[in-house]
């Protein structure tokens, strides 16, 4: 079996993010699809830009081969070949986003030729659905906030994420300065924790999300803050950068820590396992470098002791890749999904997912288990995507 085409695709599904969608052909008639979604900054255009520059050699490039003709089975050398050909740009973040679209679609494509589910080749299931948990909102109006939660635990989900600092520090997200946060900011989220914690009582299990906006201090003051909420976890309290700035708050706090969303290897994770610097990790299958590498993350995070919860900002192949890895891998938390999204992840589907009683039940279909709704694609591109064609 061999590689024939490699196509990308670039929509706005209603979420009012764009999603990247990758499929691969070969010449047995076996198409795999994949993922590769990167929120924000233009950086969708920059990765379907480059997903379709893996498709050929390029003329006079050293290190520049094209997947056309390659084996589709070839899935660990086709992803180190990818990670390695961007080194001196930046492997980790650039080119895993583009490995975890090209890994996905392979490993579709894969099962598909073999008729079994993904969680089939990875080991076998473990478990007979993935937990989830999903977000609720908005974070500016307490009231509607619990609404919104009581409404979810009503459908099954026994676990919720939020920012509560958001009200003032979602303007700061992707644009850190100093760290810092107004008390009247940090009082309103401290007050909207707690009317979330009486409302949902101690059953129902809270994360906080904080995007890396703080300073070591501003963290460690917050974290002791919501110490009486009684969290499952604090979501990345800091920037990404400084391993030091992290040994610094674990030492001043007892809650729970986790990260991951924007460490992108097993070589990344390394470090905070070995230290014991968090309790929980976040890889993004879209962005860490799809189905092989998240496994990879899963085993080294198991030999710790510490479970693995990948993280969703994208669409429904990101939330499918990571259930099938969960199926098979057992120091798992939840999958991350939010139910106000699930009609744009249905949306691009020929079928939706089967999400219910607070789990994500696989269909049990060869590879992936779903394909790409062509007419909803075509008629939602993203705009930018389409002018630069």
């Amino acid at each position: 079996m061999r590689i024939t085409d490699l196509r990308v695709y670039l929509t706005r599904a209603g979420t009012g993010r764009t999603w990247v969608f990758v499929e691969v052909d070969t010449d047995e008639g076996i198409t795999g699809l994949g993922e590769a979604t990167n929120s924000g900054g233009g950086g969708a255009l920059v990765v379907g830009r480059a997903l379709e520059m893996l498709k050929d050699d390029l003329e006079g490039q050293d290190f520049s081969e094209g997947l056309v003709g390659e084996d589709p089975e070839h899935i660990d050398r086709i992803w180190h070949r990818i990670y390695r050909r961007f080194g001196t740009l930046g492997s980790r973040g650039f080119a895993t986003t583009l490995a975890s679209g090209i890994d996905m679609a392979l490993w579709d494509i894969k099962c598909k030729a073999l008729n079994r589910p993904i969680y089939d080749l990875l080991g076998g299931p473990v478990r007979d659905s993935v937990p989830v948990y999903s977000h609720i909102a908005p974070a500016s109006n307490i009231e509607a906030c619990v609404a919104d939660a009581r409404r979810q635990i009503a459908l099954g989900y026994q676990a919720l994420k939020l920012d509560p600092f958001s009200p003032e520090m979602g303007q700061h997200h992707r644009r850190y300065i100093d760290g810092k946060i107004s008390p009247a900011a940090a009082a309103h989220a401290l007050e909207l924790m707690t009317e979330l914690r009486n409302a949902v009582g101690p059953e129902i299990e809270l994360m906080i999300d904080a995007h890396g906006n703080f300073d070591v201090s501003t963290a460690t003051q917050l974290c002791r803050m919501m110490e009486p909420v009684n969290l499952t976890w604090f979501e990345e309290p800091l920037q990404p950068e400084s391993l030091d700035a992290m040994r610094q708050l674990r030492r001043n706090t007892d809650i729970n820590l986790c990260i991951g969303e924007r460490q992108y290897t097993r070589w990344d994770f390394a470090p905070y396992l070995q230290e014991g610097l968090v309790n929980y990790i976040m890889p993004d299958i879209c962005w860490t470098g799809g189905i092989s590498e998240m496994k990879r993350i899963g085993v080294l995070a198991e030999t710790f002791y510490v479970p693995i919860s990948p993280h969703d900002a994208s669409g429904p192949i990101n939330v499918t890749s990571g259930a099938h890895v969960l199926m098979n891998v057992p120091n798992i938390y939840r999958l991350e999904m939010t139910d106000h999204a699930r009609e744009a992840y249905d949306n691009v589907l020929t079928e939706p997912l089967d999400i219910r009683d607070g789990h994500y039940h696989m269909n049990g279909k060869p590879g992936l288990g779903y394909e790409l709704d062509h007419d909803f694609i075509a008629s939602h591109p993203d705009p930018q995507w389409e002018s630069m064609r």
